[in-house]
Parts: structure tokens; sequence; C-alpha cells
């Protein structure tokens, strides 16, 4: 059993409404395991949030820095055509006008070549109008690539935070699941009223097309291990199963359970429909799919796999259609 100590230690990261492990874990029962556990299912929200949020920062970098390198090129080549007009200029108009007039054979043919070189300079100034403008365009995109870099710096530093957060709590449920009493451990993993096994025919069709393919794809990840941070296809958390089966139907669904209860519009329990995502606890920590017959897919926690249990196998805090 977990001693007072290692159950009193808050990580990093853990939220100031977050229950203490001691004030929640007085000794080795399940209620205790799974209280436990529904802290490291909430910490590994956290982490699957800052990571996709670092995903989505990398991305905007690499973007930048493409417009940047781009920028950079164009600047370049502005650069070294500025460059041979200005030398063909000196070239052409270095000699003082009035001193070229006089020396000048035919006068004519000097006034025409003045006319030119006049044009060439209203075209270089208009290409140096248009060089400062690429130049203060790279400023500024370095600037916001800076920017994003930093931030992307201290999304990398919260990741690395829930990331231990994550792990001292499943340490500390992991050794107070282990001094369970073997049936009571196997009872834990086994789920509510024993179930596991597959559902039967739903009892009422998919809302579309799509709830009908993430569900076919949800049922072909029964079996599959549980994993933190885990978004298939051979290992899953909650909210990254959910995830991988809408995008196995070709939708996109964020990453965590908090923000899967707002991807699509709110139902009744009433009105539920195989597909739908069904989120559990007032603060959404959990999330599970509709598969019918009363039943939810859902990955549960470490130590158990992929499988069915009743829908109200915890208070429901929204039900999303997709």
């Amino acid at each position: 059993m977990a001693s007072a100590a290692a159950l009193s230690a808050v990580p990093a990261g853990a939220e100031p409404h977050d229950p203490s492990p001691d004030a929640t874990a007085p000794g080795a029962t399940p209620g205790a395991v799974e209280r436990l556990y529904a802290l490291a299912e909430r910490a590994t929200e956290r982490y699957n949030a800052a990571e996709a949020h670092a995903q989505g920062l990398r991305r905007q970098v690499d973007r930048i820095q493409d417009r940047v390198a781009r920028g950079q090129e164009r600047v370049n080549r502005m650069r070294v055509a500025l460059g041979a007009l200005a030398g063909g200029q000196y070239r052409s108009g270095g000699v003082d006008p009035s001193l070229a007039l006089i020396l000048s054979e035919d006068p004519a043919h000097y006034l025409a070549k003045a006319a030119t070189l006049e044009r060439i300079g209203k075209r270089q100034a208009g290409q140096l109008k248009v060089f400062e403008g690429a130049q203060r365009t790279l400023r500024q995109q370095r600037a916001e690539a800076a920017a994003r870099l930093a931030r992307l710096e201290g999304s990398r530093e919260a990741v690395v935070r829930h990331k231990r957060a994550v792990r001292h709590k499943l340490a500390t449920a992991r050794r107070l699941f282990n001094a369970l009493p073997p049936a009571a451990r196997a009872a834990y993993l086994q789920g509510p009223h024993g179930a596991g096994g597959r559902a039967g025919v739903p009892d009422l069709p998919p809302s579309s097309p799509r709830a009908a393919a993430a569900l076919e794809a949800a049922q072909g990840a029964v079996g599959q291990p549980y994993a933190w941070g885990q978004a298939g296809p051979t290992a899953f958390d909650c909210s990254g199963l959910t995830q991988w089966a809408y995008g196995r139907a070709g939708v996109a669904i964020p990453r965590t359970s908090q923000q899967q209860a707002s991807a699509g519009h709110q139902v009744s329990l009433g009105r539920i429909r195989p597909g739908d995502l069904v989120v559990y606890r007032s603060d959404a920590g959990h999330v599970g799919m509709y598969a019918g017959n009363g039943q939810v897919i859902h990955a549960p926690y470490p130590g158990a796999r992929v499988r069915y249990d009743p829908v109200g196998m915890m208070p429901i805090s929204a039900i999303t259609r997709v």
C-alpha cells in the first residue's frame, strides 16, 4: 500500500481543486483505486491538451519559418536585381549631365539617352519601394516566428509537467491496486456487472453514416490495451479511442474529453444513438462511445482493455452527437 507521504505528494501541474490522494484514498479498496484512477485520467487529459497545443504550435512555427525562408529568398533576389540596376545606371549615367551634353557629338542622342535614364530611375524607385516592403514583411515574420517559438517552449514545459503528474498519480493508484486482494483486483479489472463482452445489435441505428463508421472502428478496437496519452491504433486512452474512431470515419474531433463534450450538439439520454459520445463526471474527465443496448465502448484505465460497459457506469455529464 502507498505510504501517506507518497499519497499526499501533489505533483507539479495539479490543479488547486484536485483532491489530494491521501484525502481520497484512505485504504486499499476498489473505490479508492477508482478515485485515484479518476485523478490520473484527469491529469492524462491535461497532458493530452498540452500535447495537442504543442503540436499545433509546432505546425504554426513550421509554416511561419517556411514563409520566412521564402521571403528571404525573395529579398535576396531583389537585392541582386537592384544592385545590377544601380551598377548599370552608374555606368550609363555617372557623368554629370551638363558636361556630357557639351562633350556629346550628338546632343539629340544624349537627350534620348537621358530620358531612358529617367525612366530607369523611376523603375528603380518603384523596385526600392517593393524591396523595402519585402524587408518589412520579413522582419514581421521573423518576429512572429520568435514569439511562436517562445510559446512552443512554454507549451513543451507544460507537457513535461503534466506527464510527471500523470506518472505520479498512476504510480500511486498502481500501488494501491496491487494492495487489493486478488479477487478484488480481478473483479475491478472485469468492470461493472461483469460487462466486457461484445454488445448485441444496437437497439437504434446510428444517427449518420459517419457515426456508423466511427462505431465500427471503435468495435474493432475492443480488446486493445489502455495506455495514457495514446490514440491508436494499437493502444488508447479514453479520448484517444474516440478521436481515433472518428478519424477512421473521416471526421476530425478534438483530443481531450473536455473538448469532445462540445465537439457536436448535445442530446439527452433518452435520444442517445449509437456513435454518440458519452462524457462522464462533472469534470468531463472520461469519454466513451455509445454502442447501443445500453452500453458504451471505452478505454477504462491502466491494466484494462477497450471494452463494453453499461452506459450508466458513472455519472454522465454530456452526450454529444458529432
